[in-house]
């Protein structure tokens, strides 16, 4: 804010001020102040110059000075210009002189505002291979004692390898191959899975035909109801019923018409016709049909009248429950097609909301 007097009010005004300029003498006293902090700071984790194992902070710039820093080196296969190690080069070199590797850093440090006022810092840094401490470290000292091993024994047949290294005792043990182990658990969960499955498979098979029992059953009792009505015995209407089917091909109520079938053979074989009913009803395994079959045995033995109402109420009462199946099959539907419409809804959320939310922030 500023204000004059002679003028009414206060005005604002912005304005841009540069950065205080250094003479020459505190340009050389800030170059002096830094050469002497330079080797603290491109130390980085080493201890000392004389022992650099970890990569160099080879700063650009001067903590909280206008001067920047470039840097050379006279062996940029070993440090680069950033201060990173190439550790294999370093490896391979100390191995064959078994020495450290000099290296002159140069660095020129640079007034920001006033390019010719430089100065130039030089300093040597002994570089050595990573000391690994712990159990890397004495997992590298064994390969190493087994090159060595491997270089005195190349012409034998055997190679030998250490029993000690450091003065502690080694054993070497083959390394067990894992797909063994992976191939032996396969072997084992294999048949286990195969049985499940096999479970699964007749388990699934068992309710399709229960399913396909129920839900013919309604269809059989009408027929039944028909050719009784016009005039037929009951095992003269079972067979005309088997043998239609089989004459048409009719595979969309096999399970039925097996068991039929082998209610006709088991007829024709000697046995007892209420008998065979009986059994249809019981190897069909469902309540309907164990009434239907305890329903013909009982009409044979006292005699066939009023079967034919018997059946017309069978049929009619099947009808009522295939109906009221029907809508429970309906609902369980629905129940699980909840789940498919969240994952939509969901998805339709996403669509709508988020290029909402993008428009916003634009």
């Amino acid at each position: 804010m500023a204000e004059a007097e002679g003028q009414e009010g206060a005005d604002t005004i912005e304005a841009s001020v540069s950065p205080r300029a250094y003479t020459e003498k505190e340009i050389r006293e800030v170059f002096d102040k830094s050469i002497k902090k330079m080797e603290d700071w491109i130390l980085g984790e080493n201890k000392s110059p004389d022992r650099v194992e970890s990569d160099l902070n080879l700063i650009t710039e001067i903590p909280g000075e206008p001067v920047d820093v470039s840097w050379e080196t006279d062996r940029y296969d070993v440090i680069s210009v950033r201060g990173e190690l190439n550790r294999e080069q370093i490896d391979a070199q100390t191995e064959a002189d078994g020495d450290g590797i000099l290296v002159t850093l140069g660095a020129v440090l640079t007034y920001r505002d006033r390019m010719s006022n430089q100065a130039r810092y030089e300093c040597l840094v002994r570089v050595y291979p990573e000391t690994l401490r712990g159990r890397d470290g004495f997992i590298k000292r064994i390969k190493k004692k087994i090159e060595e091993n491997d270089v005195g024994t190349r012409t034998e047949p055997v190679l030998m390898l250490p029993d000690s290294v450091d003065g502690q005792i080694v054993r070497f043990y083959p390394v067990m191959d894992k797909r063994g182990i992976v191939l032996l658990a396969m072997a084992v969960l294999m048949p286990v899975l195969l049985l499940a499955l096999d479970r699964q498979n007749k388990e699934k098979e068992a309710e399709d035909r229960r399913r396909q029992l129920r839900l013919h059953y309604p269809e059989l009792v009408n027929k039944l109801t028909l050719l009784l009505g016009a005039g037929m015995t009951v095992k003269r209407a079972w067979i005309k019923i088997t043998e239609d089917a089989y004459k048409r091909g009719d595979k969309q109520m096999h399970y039925i018409y097996e068991e039929m079938r082998y209610t006709c053979r088991e007829m024709e074989s000697g046995v007892m016709e209420s008998e065979s009913y009986e059994r249809f009803g019981r190897r069909c395994g469902i309540q309907e049909y164990i009434r239907l079959g305890a329903l013909l045995s009982q009409n044979l033995r006292k005699g066939t009248k009023g079967l034919n109402a018997l059946l017309r109420a069978e049929a009619v009462q099947a009808f009522e429950e295939r109906k009221a199946r029907a809508k429970r099959l309906g609902e369980e539907a629905g129940t699980k097609l909840l789940l498919p419409m969240f994952l939509m809804l969901a998805v339709v959320l996403v669509i709508v909301v988020v290029p909402a939310f993008l428009s916003i922030q634009l």
